[in-house]
């Protein structure tokens, strides 16, 4: 997937298109007025008031045709300067674009509009030089959005769009939203019975059996590979006091997306986040420089207030599980500590067929704590560190968090989409809020460095992103049903399929046994639409041989075996996550 935001080309051509169909609809709504209409990474939008007017997904191809019309005719595009004041009296008229001028520097001695025919908007360019080059457009959905995203201002219409240079690489990308479209998340976990959501808790998923063997099976997983890490576990409670949260800095900094409760007349606050609890559970002991690094994981289900509109399936819920973990060591340790993190960060990737680019974000310009002495170190310990392992970061100058730098991994799907999952960030706050130590060589109390880290990020998110990586069609360790045997009469082969099924339990192989009164060719169907791994017909051949006979998912070649060679074929891609 390309990035339109840092393809320049691409960038100019996408902005000069939401001018295009900011003309348009001011040609098909003569009342209508424009907020902003800035580039995406995936394209552009406009955010629009119409009033009393309502723009519908069926209306999109009529605002298209006026934008294929107005390019036609091939206006050229011109810039223009003025003063504010000229500004202000041009658009006068305009609340939104006033608001735009007001809130600009006094010291400009300029503003910039870009003129196209009969329409004209404030804008810093560049464009296009004439509305006869964006050619290759299409406009991809309408929804609403909050006046500078503040749900107490009015809602107003946006409208997305896309534009491309050519015709193919416009085809290109609307197969891509096709395919996309197909992998949705919510689409198959409806139809592979995965999860489902409830209008009595909106934002709080319900996983159905199947979801719930794919979470396990993912988390069963987490903990074996931890547990070969040296990682200790814990659980924290799921409700904390208000005192701790205000120790913690979350109660004066995340207090709006938290929610609370009282008992026994004090404040309560459902956790956002694991980390204060790990820190009273490290407080629990003493320790010594000989225990560090300590590494301890915690799945733990974190709650935070999202805005409703924000709500998307299992990638934006208001309950989620991180698998976090909090490491702490000696200032010595930082890099080897690192290194061995991002390699195993590597390895746990590489299961699932997850390639990725690592960015490194560096301390904010305003607002952080700690001396810039010690940012430079802990900055230049996760730069070496990550060179160490193999891996080049981008530098992503001042993103880096409050209490220290981090290092994200953001990891490419099959469709080539960029989501960002791992992290690991150094931590100068905690720390020191908790007044946490061990006791060093000489019997003086230090105090320890600490990382913060989730591979994963959420096992909702991260479930969400893998059913559209896989397209539902799972690797057989992960797929909910492993096997699915179809006796071809139920009658004759009933007996030899239970055999299979209870063999196949047996050596702990999750198989179903298709009973429905249906054609074999109608199962066959709907055993390959569940995207199960394997399918067994059992016929007379089978059953007179003691065979088993299968098909692989999307296969249209069977292949016979034994009962024994066919076991030990899905044990062995079963132990290697093939």
């Amino acid at each position: 997937m390309i990035n339109i935001k840092e393809n320049e080309e691409l960038n100019i051509l996408n902005h000069s298109c939401a001018h295009l169909l900011a003309q348009a609809v001011k040609h098909l709504y003569p009342n209508a007025l424009f907020w902003v209409g800035p580039v995406i990474e995936d394209g552009f939008y406009y955010d629009i008031d119409l009033g009393n007017d309502k723009i519908k997904e069926e209306d999109l191809d009529k605002i298209e045709k006026e934008m294929k019309k107005i390019s036609k005719d091939g206006k050229r595009i011109y810039r223009e300067e003025i003063s504010k004041k000229e500004a202000l009296e041009r658009f006068k008229n305009d609340p939104y674009k006033i608001d735009l001028i007001s809130r600009m520097d006094e010291k400009s001695s300029v503003i910039s509009c870009y003129t196209q025919g009969d329409f004209t908007d404030l804008c810093r360019g560049p464009h296009v030089e004439s509305v006869k080059q964006i050619k290759y457009f299409k406009l991809l959905k309408v929804s609403g959005a909050y006046w500078k995203g503040d749900s107490n201002n009015k809602m107003l219409q946006r409208i997305y769009g896309i534009c491309f240079s050519n015709e193919e690489d416009l085809n290109k990308y609307l197969e891509f939203l096709e395919e996309a479209k197909r992998r949705d998340h919510k689409k198959l976990g409806k139809e592979l019975d995965l999860f489902m959501m409830s209008e009595y808790g909106p934002g709080f998923p319900f996983f159905l059996n199947n979801g719930m063997i794919l979470r396990n099976e993912l988390e069963n997983f987490w903990y074996k590979e931890h547990t070969k890490e040296g990682y200790e576990f814990i659980k924290t409670p799921i409700m904390l006091n208000k005192d701790l949260w205000e120790l913690s800095g979350h109660w004066y900094n995340y207090r709006e997306n938290m929610y609370t409760s009282e008992i026994d007349d004090r404040v309560f606050a459902i956790k956002p986040m694991n980390c204060p609890g790990g820190m009273l559970v490290y407080k629990n002991s003493l320790h010594s420089y000989k225990d560090l690094p300590l590494r301890i994981g915690e799945l733990g289900q974190v709650h935070r207030h999202e805005a409703s509109g924000a709500l998307n399936g299992l990638f934006r819920v208001r309950t989620f599980t991180q698998d976090d973990a909090h490491i702490f060591m000696r200032e010595d340790q930082i890099e080897d500590e690192v290194v061995r993190l991002i390699n195993f960060i590597d390895r746990m990737y590489k299961i699932f067929g997850l390639t990725y680019n690592i960015e490194l974000s560096t301390r904010p310009e305003e607002k952080y704590i700690g001396d810039i002495e010690i940012w430079n170190k802990s900055e230049k310990a996760l730069e070496e560190a990550c060179h160490k392992a193999g891996h080049d970061c981008k530098i992503n100058h001042g993103d880096g968090a409050f209490y220290g730098p981090k290092l994200d991994f953001h990891i490419k799907d099959s469709l080539g989409r960029v989501w960002q999952c791992g992290t690991i960030q150094l931590d100068m706050n905690l720390p020191e809020r908790f007044d946490l130590t061990y006791i060093d060589k000489d019997g003086s109390k230090k105090r320890p460095v600490m990382l913060h880290r989730v591979i994963y990020g959420s096992i909702e998110r991260f479930i969400g992103i893998l059913i559209e990586h896989y397209a539902g069609a799972f690797p057989l360790w992960l797929s909910p049903v492993q096997v699915n045997i179809i006796p071809v009469n139920n009658e004759y082969h009933l007996e030899y399929s239970n055999k299979i099924y209870n063999l196949l339990r047996e050596n702990n192989i999750r198989a179903n046994i298709d009973l429905k009164d249906e054609k074999l060719s109608y199962k066959m169907r709907e055993s390959q639409t569940k995207k199960i791994p394997y399918t067994l017909v059992i016929g007379d051949n089978e059953k007179d041989n003691n065979l088993i006979s299968y098909r692989c998912f999307k296969s249209k070649e069977t292949i016979t075996l034994t009962c024994d060679e066919f076991i030990n074929k899905l044990k062995e891609q079963i132990l290697n996550y093939k």
